[in-house]
């Protein structure tokens, strides 16, 4: 059966599932979690296979992917993307997906942390693009915490940020504008070189070379 992003999306269960995940994060003080994230995950992934050629099956497996992929939050924040992997593998198997599909989504999710994450096959590389890239004012929940939390302080100081693919090139560029008045570029490295190390991996999976541009100068 080919289960389709659509069937995920509209799942009550599933949606569930995310919305007390996001919940155990908003109580822990981490960013928003949830839907917009999700969403834009599944958004920027599947264009990104969609752009390289990927077949429109292998785009649809990074959207359903995607959307998945912070359901293991809902367990617990340590080692959710093999706890998320697990718990996408009963709602597909239980949908009827076919086992390759299954397979692929479930190791995308849980090759997604940058902890434990490999490029290990298209979808994962993508969704840890996606994930990766999703730096923005709009996931910090209070102004208020900005000052005392360098996570909301760095993603709130992200005016712009955009993936963009130059396939004659052959490069993948995250560029960002931030807002030094409220944290220092710098402070962006402190709390994201581990992700930018494991994007430039992804990129390279692609046959693209990553790079990495704020405020227009050119940092990778």
């Amino acid at each position: 059966m080919k289960v389709t992003y659509e069937q995920i999306k509209n799942d009550a269960r599933i949606n569930t599932y995310i919305r007390q995940a996001d919940e155990s994060m908003r109580a822990m003080g981490f960013t928003e979690h949830s839907f917009a994230h999700v969403t834009k995950c599944a958004q920027m992934a599947s264009s990104l296979l969609s752009d390289l050629g990927y077949s429109q099956r292998e785009v649809e497996l990074a959207r359903i992917a995607a959307y998945l992929h912070d359901i293991g939050n809902v367990v617990n924040r340590n080692d959710h993307a093999h706890s998320g992997a697990l718990m996408a593998f009963r709602f597909l198997d239980e949908l009827g997906m076919e086992a390759q599909d299954v397979a692929t989504v479930v190791t995308a999710i849980g090759n997604h942390d940058e902890h434990t994450a490999y490029p290990v096959n298209a979808v994962a590389a993508a969704l840890i693009l996606a994930d990766k890239s999703d730096v923005r004012r709009s996931r910090v929940r209070s102004r208020e915490n900005i000052r005392n939390d360098i996570h909301d302080r760095v993603n709130y100081a992200v005016e712009q940020a955009q993936l963009l693919l130059d396939k004659e090139a052959k490069t993948l560029t995250l560029t960002m504008t931030i807002d030094t008045a409220i944290c220092p570029v710098m402070e962006y490295f402190e709390i994201f070189t581990t992700r930018m190390l494991l994007c430039r991996k992804a990129a390279v999976f692609f046959g693209l070379e990553f790079k990495l541009h704020i405020n227009d100068a050119v940092i990778l």
